[in-house]
C-alpha cells in the first residue's frame, strides 16, 4: 500500500515545498476583525497584513480543526488506497490532535482495513514542519511506513524549539501561558526566552535584557544542544521580523558549519498567540528540556 504524509497548516513549511512533494495540508481557521479566514499560507491575507493588524491592536483568534474535517481528509486518501501518516500540532497546544483521533476511530469503525497513523508531534510551527520534512525525505528514499513512524516517535522529543518574543501578552491572553508564567519581571527591555517542553507545552526558559542578547541566546543553545549540526538544516521562523531572522542566519553561517539554514514566516496559527516579533530557531538536539 502506498503511503502519504498529511499535516496541518501550523507546520509553517513553504507552500511550494508542500505542493511539490504532494503533502496535503489540513487548514486551521482564524478570525480577525470579525472575518473568518482559512489559513492558506498568506494567499487570502498576507503575513505582512496579518501582523500589521496585530501591531495596530487587533486581536486574532484561532479555531480547532473539527473531527468532521479530519474525517473528510482522511477518508479521501483511504478511498484512494493510501496508508496515512498524519503529523499534527502538539496536543498540549490544541484539541485538534484529539479530534484527529476521533476521526480516525470513526473511519476504522466503518472500514477496519483503513491504515491511519496519527502522530502527536509535541511540536509547533517549523518544529512540526521539521518532522514533516524528515518524514517526506524518508518516504522519498523508499523507507517503509513502519520505519518512518518509528523514526518520528523516537526523535520527536529531540526537536528543539528556542524562541524569543517581544512580549508575553499574546501568549497570556490566548491561554498558552498562565498569568504567573507570563510574569518575567519589570526591568526595562527584558526579553523572554521560551521553549517547547517534552509535553509539547510552551514554557519560559529564561529572561535576558535586550533583543540582540536574546538572539544570541538562541544561537548559543544551537551550539550547546545541537547534534551533528554539520549534517543538519537549521530552521528559523519569524513573526514579521525578517531583519532579525537574517541576522540570526548570518550568525549561524559565520560561526557554525551547518548544512543549510531555512527562514520562513510564522503563520497565523501560532502567530495569533505569540504576536509580532517572534523569532525562533529549531533543530535536532540531545534534549529539549532545560
Amino acid at each position: 500500500m502506498k503511503t502519504i504524509i498529511i499535516t496541518d497548516s501550523s507546520c509553517d513549511i513553504p507552500k511550494d515545498f508542500l505542493e511539490e512533494n504532494n503533502i496535503p495540508v489540513i487548514p486551521f481557521h482564524f478570525y480577525l476583525k470579525g472575518k473568518d479566514y482559512e489559513d492558506d499560507f498568506g494567499k487570502t491575507i498576507s503575513y505582512e497584513d496579518f501582523y500589521h493588524e496585530l501591531r495596530n491592536g487587533e486581536m486574532a483568534t484561532t479555531a480547532q480543526i473539527t473531527p468532521y474535517t479530519y474525517e473528510n481528509y482522511f477518508k479521501k486518501y483511504v478511498d484512494e488506497g493510501y496508508s496515512i501518516i498524519y503529523i499534527g500540532l502538539s496536543s498540549a497546544l490544541s484539541e485538534s490532535y484529539n479530534h484527529s483521533i476521533m476521526a480516525k476511530n470513526t473511519i476504522l469503525s466503518e472500514n477496519p482495513e483503513a491504515d491511519i497513523t496519527v502522530i502527536d508531534s509535541k511540536s509547533a510551527s517549523i518544529g512540526q514542519g521539521l518532522l514533516v520534512r524528515e518524514a517526506n525525505k524518508m518516504l522519498k528514499d523508499g523507507k517503509s511506513k513502519e520505519d518512518i513512524v518509528d523514526w518520528l516517535e523516537k526523535n520527536k522529543l529531540k526537536v528543539n524549539h528556542w524562541f524569543t518574543v517581544d512580549s508575553l501578552d499574546h501568549l497570556r491572553r490566548g491561554g498558552r501561558l498562565s498569568a504567573t508564567s507570563a510574569i518575567v519581571g519589570t526591568m526595562l527591555n527584558v526579553k523572554p526566552i521560551l521553549i517547547v517542553d517534552n509535553d509539547g507545552k510552551l514554557v519560559p526558559a529564561q529572561k535576558v535584557r535586550g533583543r540582540k542578547k536574546a538572539i544570541r541566546v538562541l544561537m548559543e543553545e544551537l551550539k550547546d544542544r545541537g547534534i551533528n549540526i554539520e549534517e543538519q538544516t537549521i530552521y528559523i521562523v519569524h513573526g514579521d521580523c525578517i531583519e532579525d531572522a537574517e541576522y540570526l542566519k548570518n550568525m549561524i553561517m559565520e560561526e557554525l558549519n551547518v548544512k543549510d539554514v531555512i527562514i520562513n514566516c510564522l503563520g497565523p496559527v501560532i502567530g495569533t498567540h505569540t504576536g509580532p516579533g517572534l523569532l525562533a530557531i529549531v533543530f535536532i538536539g540531545q534534549n529539549r528540556e532545560l
